[in-house]
Order: C-alpha cells, then structure tokens, then sequence
C-alpha cells in the first residue's frame, strides 16, 4: 500500500467515525471507544501533514 492509498483511507475512516460521533450519546460507552480511534486517525493524519481544519468536525 502506499503512502497515498494510505492517507485515503484514513481520511475516508476518521470523517465515517466523525459521523457516528455526533450520531451517538457523548455519555456512552460507545463514544468514548469512537474518540480513542479519533484521536489516533488525528494524529496519523497531523503526523502525515494533512491540515485538518476543513475535515475535523467534532474538533475535541
């Protein structure tokens, strides 16, 4: 896979679970196993020099 394949999926992953943020319960279990994985897609694509400034809608 490469680097560019790479960037694609994980844009395409963090703004699916972004989604499924705001659709759930910020109290719930659910959401908080969901902002673990946002973190970690944040810190893939800021490692990888994607501006996240029009892509990052929860912004936590």
């Amino acid at each position: 896979m490469t680097e560019k394949e790479m960037i694609k999926i994980t844009i395409e992953e963090f703004s699916r679970l972004q989604r499924y943020m705001k659709l759930s319960d910020k109290n719930s279990e659910a959401y908080a196993e969901m902002k673990d994985r946002y973190i970690e897609l944040k810190v893939i694509l800021t490692a990888s020099d994607i501006n996240l400034t029009e892509l990052d809608k929860i912004k936590e």
